[in-house]
This record gives structure tokens, C-alpha cells and sequence, in this order.
């Protein structure tokens, strides 16, 4: 029996640079196959640089041919207009996966944070530098929106597609402790 390949592209949206990120999960094996940025500072108008962003992620899904899109949600901060353009930017992106047919799962930063590091507070230089250990590889530090995106796609790896160590699988402690009494210490 033949084990299916599943191709995710992570996505930090972003209205002046966009990173992205394409993994290929094989079994319990994890290659990264692309991590870029859209550098999008030459565009003028919100406009024109929402639709740079549009045709860049349909290319990218043309070129890779994922099943999935992992993005990053906007996070709540206190300038209303960043928000607001991250927002545009993630729905554009959205919109370019939606029309080529792929299943979107979006996720916090600090739940991708947590799902590499451990830690959901963690810099994005700590979360570039475990993902080198995490694929053996070496990332370039120039753009952190790439290993930002990639940290996505490996966040709903980790989240969704990552196959089963054969252990049972646990939804909380109380679960855990049910079927673990002799494991108890009193």
C-alpha cells in the first residue's frame, strides 16, 4: 500500500512582504520543498499590492500543487490600520487557495509559536532556529516572514497531519489519567 504525499503551504501574510512556505509530508518524513517572500514594497496602492499578492499565491499553488493552506491569523495590536491591511492581505491569500480548490486552517501566532518552540512567546529568531534543527537545514535570516510561513506550515503539520507514534492520542488530562490510574502517584 502506497503512503499519500501531502503538500502544505504555510502563509505569514504581510501588505509590503509575504512569506510562504512549502512542505511535503511523506509518511512521518517532512521536506521542504520552497520558502520565499513576496517582496511587495514596489507596489504603490493597497490595491495593486493585494492583487500582486493574489496572483503570487495562485503561481506558487500552480507551480507546488499543495492540498492545504496553513496562514496566519492577524493578530489583535493596536494599530487598527496594520490590522486591517494583514487582514486584506490573509483574505486575498485565502481567496487564491479557495479558487484552487485547497482546504484552509487558519492559526494564532502564538499557537505556531508554541507548536515549534514550546513556547508561545517565543522570538522569531527562536522559532527560525529551531525549525533549522527540526528539517536539518539552514534557513536565510534576511526575511523572517518566510520562516515565519514555513513555521505555519509545519504548525498544522504538527496540528493536523502528523501521523500517530501507534500511542493512544489523548484529548485531556482527565482522559489521560482515567487510563493511566497505576500511573498516579499519591
Amino acid at each position: 500500500m502506497t503512503k499519500k504525499v501531502k503538500r502544505i503551504i504555510g502563509i505569514d501574510p504581510g501588505t509590503n512582504v509575504m512569506g510562504y512556505a512549502l512542505i511535503e509530508v511523506h509518511g512521518q518524513d517532512v521536506k521542504m520543498l520552497n520558502v520565499g517572500v513576496f517582496k511587495l514594497q514596489k507596489f504603490e496602492s493597497q490595491q495593486e499590492k493585494l492583487k500582486e499578492i493574489y496572483l503570487q499565491t495562485q503561481e506558487i499553488i500552480e507551480s507546488y500543487m499543495p492540498d492545504q493552506m496553513a496562514i496566519e491569523a492577524p493578530f489583535f495590536g493596536k494599530n487598527v490600520q496594520s490590522m486591517l491591511k494583514l487582514g486584506r492581505a490573509q483574505g486575498v491569500a485565502m481567496a487564491a487557495a479557495i479558487t484552487m480548490g485547497l482546504h484552509i486552517s487558519e492559526y494564532s501566532p502564538k499557537k505556531i509559536k508554541k507548536s515549534i518552540t514550546g513556547n508561545g512567546n517565543a522570538s522569531k529568531e527562536q522559532v527560525s532556529s529551531m525549525l533549522e534543527s527540526i528539517l536539518n537545514t539552514k534557513l536565510n535570516s534576511t526575511y523572517l516572514d518566510a520562516s515565519d510561513a514555513l513555521a505555519t506550515a509545519m504548525c498544522h503539520y504538527y496540528q493536523n497531519g502528523k501521523p500517530s507514534s501507534g500511542q493512544k492520542q489523548y484529548k485531556n488530562w482527565t482522559s489521560f489519567l482515567s487510563d493511566n490510574k497505576n500511573r498516579i502517584v499519591g
